[in-house]
């Protein structure tokens, strides 16, 4: 008997009236937001504009979402074109099923796309938004715990995750929740890449490859521990092996780049620096102005107050003058 388990949601969806709120859909936005308002603070930090990341996430996110979608499909073909499923389940991506490596493949591609029509070099973009994309991981796999999926193999662990639903061949249960491994490692993930950011000034995709490293060391063990249907080869699941190549490339780039482009840009949103520096020219100008206007107005006073001088000390000659002629004259008439 399970002293303690973790329960899963009786439903996936809640409903506000007519309108479905589908607990899956609802992580993956919140990890969306999280995710580019963390990139905007870095991005901001690393000299470009306010704004920027969301504007091309506009493009990355679309993207990434159909690409995770289709690799899903097509790795997992046999649960939408088989006998007696239907097809068009395909497309009710609100029922789970994204596949990271097509999110991240697309969402590069989106990205790149976004990144040249503002000009600004995509591995910078990249090493801005690494962070924030594995905390969006952390929170879209809790998505999987409201569908009751990607759970491992049977345990009775305080910690094990119940399986109430018997659909799609779940044998009702208690599990590790890989789901929940993943979602704690991709934490990891992200504060290693802030603090080795901040630590060695990672640049040119290098905080972005160190993400993508790091987070395939983890999915390897996750997924090996997975018990759902999917593909082999050599007795190890697909993913696994992708998990390997996908992080002997990022060990590979993160060593070359280091070689090539030693340290981090100087620039990322060149615009960005043109419109400071002329803010900071036209806040100079009116400085100058206003301090030429202050240096004018003091110089006129100064001459107002010297020609106030000059009238009073004629003033007083001139008083001099008369009370001579006064002295004279009364001196006079004495003699007379």
């Amino acid at each position: 008997m399970e002293l303690a388990y973790i329960p899963s949601p009786s439903s996936g969806v809640l409903y506000l009236g007519p309108v479905p709120l589908r607990g899956y859909a609802f992580c993956i936005i919140i990890g969306v937001f999280v995710a580019v308002w963390l990139g905007n603070k870095r991005w901001v930090a690393r000299g470009g504009r306010a704004g920027t990341v969301a504007d091309i996430a506009v493009w990355a996110v679309p993207f990434g979402l159909i690409g995770g979608r289709l690799y899903h499909v097509i790795t997992d073909y046999q649960l939408y074109f088989s006998e007696g499923r239907d097809w068009v389940d395909a497309f009710k991506i609100w029922e789970g099923g994204l596949g990271i490596w097509g999110a991240i493949a697309f969402g590069a591609l989106g990205a790149w796309i976004g990144c040249r029509r503002r000009g600004i070099p995509l591995p910078a973009y990249a090493d801005a938004v690494a962070p924030g994309i594995a905390f969006a991981q952390a929170i879209g796999r809790w998505g999987n715990w409201f569908n009751q999926e990607l759970y491992g193999r049977a345990t009775d662990l305080p910690w094990a995750v119940e399986i109430t639903s018997s659909s799609d061949g779940r044998v009702p249960g208690t599990y590790h929740p890989t789901f929940l491994y993943e979602s704690l490692w991709c934490i990891g993930v992200a504060v290693l890449v802030i603090w080795a950011d901040r630590r060695f000034k990672l640049g040119h995709g290098r905080a972005f490859a160190l993400y993508v490293a790091a987070y395939c060391a983890g999915r390897f063990w996750i997924e090996y521990m997975r018990v759902d249907e999917a593909h082999e080869i050599l007795g190890l699941r697909l993913n696994n092996w992708t998990s390997v190549l996908m992080f002997l490339l990022a060990v590979l780039y993160i060593v070359l780049s280091a070689r090539k482009r030693p340290g981090r840009e100087d620039v990322v949103e060149p615009g960005a620096v043109t419109s400071d520096s002329e803010t900071e020219s036209k806040s100079d100008s009116e400085t100058e102005s206003k301090s030429d206007s202050e240096t004018e107005t003091e110089s006129d006073s100064d001459s107002a107050k010297d020609s106030e001088s000059a009238k009073g000390s004629e003033g007083s000659d001139d008083s001099g003058d008369s009370e001579e002629s006064k002295d004279g004259a009364a001196g006079s008439l004495k003699k007379s």
